[in-house]
Formats: structure tokens, sequence, C-alpha cells
């Protein structure tokens, strides 16, 4: 069976702080309440969007339902304006590829603001298989969307590597019998998560694995 690398995205691919940060103060001006600041909305991401409302909206908890609409909203017409990928992603991407590995993406982001992503950065067209989340009934920390990817490309656990910046990687990894690549540049939280690997770009990675 071929290997394959799972890759988060925000965090790991693409640096979309601002992006995130602008949608959901964007939700908050709706619904009456002043800006917070990027870092505190981005220390909410990386366990789906649901939560991170939650988080940024501690003084609507009832308007939940209805903040996940609007951010939905803002979020699409804002995605792409400052996201961009991180330095050296699309070289080892193209690296990687050309070394016949699977490259797969696994995020708790929704699928169509993942596609437009991956598609309006020009590297969707190098993914194996992309699951987002919705796709599966669990997010990431739990390991059914990385075997759902897995499975999509025919790839096995073993030999096969989990990259991304978040304990929800890092666990999901573990969890599914992958090796597991943690990227420290992007700005999620390992909590206490191990790895096989960490890196301060991807161009480590692709290095390590020959590519």
């Amino acid at each position: 069976m071929p290997n394959g690398i799972i890759f988060d995205l925000d965090g790991t691919l693409i640096d979309s702080r601002a992006d995130l940060a602008l949608a959901v103060n964007l939700t908050r001006a709706e619904l009456g309440l002043p800006p917070i600041p990027e870092a505190q909305v981005v220390g909410y991401v990386g366990e789906g969007v649901r939560v991170l409302l939650a988080r940024a909206l501690p003084e609507r908890p009832e308007a939940l339902e209805r903040a996940l609409a609007i951010n939905q909203r803002h979020y699409r017409a804002h995605l792409l304006d400052r996201t961009r990928l991180y330095p050296g992603v699309a070289t080892a991407l193209e690296r990687l590829r050309q070394r016949d590995l699977r490259l797969m993406v696994v995020t708790n982001k929704p699928r169509e603001f993942t596609d437009l992503i991956l598609d309006g950065l020009g590297i969707g067209r190098l993914m194996a298989a992309v699951v987002g989340g919705g796709d599966c009934p669990g997010l990431k920390p739990d390991p059914a969307p990385l075997l759902a990817a897995l499975d999509q490309t025919g790839c096995a656990a073993a030999g096969s590597w989990m990259a991304g910046d978040n304990f929800t990687d890092l666990e999901a990894g573990r969890r599914a019998g992958l090796n597991r690549c943690f990227c420290r540049y992007g700005f999620g939280d390992p909590r206490g998560e191990s790895w096989d690997l960490a890196v301060d770009s991807l161009t480590e990675l692709a290095d390590h694995l020959g590519a």
C-alpha cells in the first residue's frame, strides 16, 4: 500500500489568523458586541467553528446558532483576504508529491471553505483527498476523519504521517496509528502530546522524507 501525508490546514499549510479574526469580529459586531483581539480569537481555533464561536461569544450563548450563520456569511466573503500559504509550503508539497506520496488535507474547517481556500491558493490540485468538518460524524482529535482520508487514497496508517500544529492533529494521528510531525511555526497548542518530528518549515519534513 502507498504511504501518505495528512496535513492540517489552519496553522499548518495556511496562515489564516487575520481572516478568522475578522469574521469573528464582524459576527460580534452584528450581534452588538465590541471586537476582541486577533490573538484571543486565534487561541480559540482548532476544534471546529462551533467551539470557536462558543468561546468567542461568551456574552451571548443563546445566540450561537444565529452566530454560526452570520459567521459563515462573513467568513465566506473574506476567507482569502489575507490568508496565505506559509513560506516553503508550495515547494515542499511539490517535492513530496514527486516522491509519489499521497497528499491529503484533514481539517475541522467546513469543507466548503476548505475547498475554496485550497483552490484559491493553488494547492487543491495536489491533494488526493480532502476531509473537512462535517464530512465525518466526528472532528479531530477523533481519528475517524484521518482514517477516512487514508481509506479514500488506499494508504496504510503504518508509514504514513499526520502533520499539524495543534493537539487535535497530534492526538488524532496517535490514535490513528500514524507518524506525527509537529509544525511548531503554527498557532496551535500541542497540550502535552508527543511527536516523531518537529519542524519550523514544511521544507524540513520534505528533507526528512528524502523528497
